[in-house]
């Protein structure tokens, strides 16, 4: 497993997948060739279907603001690889000077094709969770020193607080930001008026929906309008982690120091996922998204809870189950319907995991380890058309239902 540093990222949302990983390889290949005075791109699979809601053609132009620029979207080639496959030209006097397929492989992490070594390396020796969770038992550690002992606790302490630091300002950002996302859905913001929406006869309950709520809108909102988030594990699923975790800290007045240690709690969980299974929501739908980030606030709010690393795995096991099969139908390929409600959903159903592994017996019969399995399984088995390429489920019946405005459906058809 690699770096947390690798996990998360701090950019400009909306899509880890279709512009961070996009925008790094483009950079990379431009620095390469600084005298080309031409470059063309050839996107393919999920960045050609959803590249323009994705904003990918956007991010790789504004990397190559200073060239010339072709951008070309293939829906028809088939990517045996991986769905987030795009080719890179450059060119001199017309003359080709070199070209790289890439493979955008989620969270912002790329592939180039013949030069595996570009990846960053793997400095955890342990490669699942059952491999942590003995390795912990016997040296009498907790998950937290376990990340410290491979990454060194002063740095990874520095990089982690700045990841908080960025999270606890993206949430801000949102409470304060009314008016409309980006892109011809033309979404309202709602993380202000939710925040708040107090009413005379609420309940706890409805309170604490109401915050997490708020929170994963706030995020989420500002993910879709192209604002800076963290991947966690993905700009989509951005708003699941920090929702609950800013909510720990205000209900439950947890101090920074301790939310730390419970990221690199959340983010051992998310790496188990992205290195024996995948967090894209174009290889394995949603649930590689959404499911790896309620998996990880799920464990992380464990840990804030003073549960044991058994509890831990249940409670991310417990979060990750019940996203099995999740689809991945963006409506015009934007991060907004159904995404921005989903991570509100799923940090509600985070810290809910977390609690109820306190009710379930210790030791489960279904690990974590054996979800991940099934989840890379179940993703693999969805149809395409459910794998972030908005042909199918919500984003295809949207825009065929009869109340759907009619000049919106013109402008589709063109």
């Amino acid at each position: 497993m690699q770096s947390l540093q690798e996990l998360y990222k701090i950019g400009y949302g909306p899509s880890s997948s279709h512009t961070m990983g996009p925008e790094r390889a483009t950079k990379m290949f431009r620095d390469k060739y600084p005298e080309s005075d031409k470059f063309k791109i050839i996107l393919y699979g999920s960045l050609a279907l959803t590249g323009k809601g994705h904003l990918t053609d956007y991010i790789i132009r504004k990397t190559l603001e200073n060239y010339e620029v072709e951008i070309e979207f293939d829906i028809n080639e088939e990517c045996k690889v991986h769905p987030n496959t795009f080719d890179i030209f450059a060119y001199k006097n017309k003359e080709l000077l070199d070209t790289w397929r890439v493979y955008s492989i989620g969270g912002g992490t790329y592939r180039i094709e013949g030069e595996e070594d570009t990846l960053p390396k793997d400095i955890y020796p342990q490669k699942n969770f059952r491999e942590i969770k003995e390795y912990v038992k016997e040296n009498n550690i907790d998950l937290y020193e376990y990340v410290c002992q491979i990454e060194g606790e002063e740095e990874i302490k520095e990089f982690l607080n700045k990841v908080w630091k960025s999270m606890q300002h993206t949430i801000k950002n949102g409470l304060n930001t009314s008016g409309i996302i980006p892109g011809r859905l033309k979404l309202e913001k709602k993380a202000k008026k939710i925040y708040e929406s107090k009413f005379d006869f609420e309940t706890d309950e409805m309170k604490k929906t109401r915050l997490i709520s708020s929170y994963a809108y706030a995020t989420s909102e500002e993910n879709a309008s192209g604002g800076i988030i963290v991947t966690a594990p993905t700009c989509g699923a951005c708003g699941v982690l920090p929702a609950v975790m800013y909510y720990m800290k205000e209900e439950y007045n947890i101090k920074d120091e301790e939310i730390v240690k419970a990221l690199a709690v959340a983010g051992i969980i998310g790496n188990v996922v992205k290195a024996n299974a995948s967090i894209s929501g174009a290889e394995c739908g949603c649930q590689a998204e959404i499911g790896t980030a309620c998996a990880m606030a799920a464990g992380a709010s464990a840990y804030l809870l003073k549960l044991d690393i058994d509890r831990i795995e249940n409670s991310a096991e417990v979060a990750m189950e019940h996203h099995l099969g999740l689809t991945c139908d963006p409506i015009y390929g934007y991060v907004q319907i159904p995404c921005i409600e989903r991570n509100a959903v799923a940090a509600m159903r985070a810290l809910d995991s977390a609690i109820l592994s306190l009710i379930l017996e210790k030791n489960k019969r279904i690990s974590f380890d054996l979800i991940v399995e099934t989840m890379y399984e179940t993703g693999k088995d969805l149809s395409k058309h459910y794998r972030e390429t908005s042909e199918g489920g919500l984003a295809k019946k949207y825009c065929r239902n009869k109340y759907f405005n009619k000049e919106m459906r013109e402008e589709t058809a063109h």
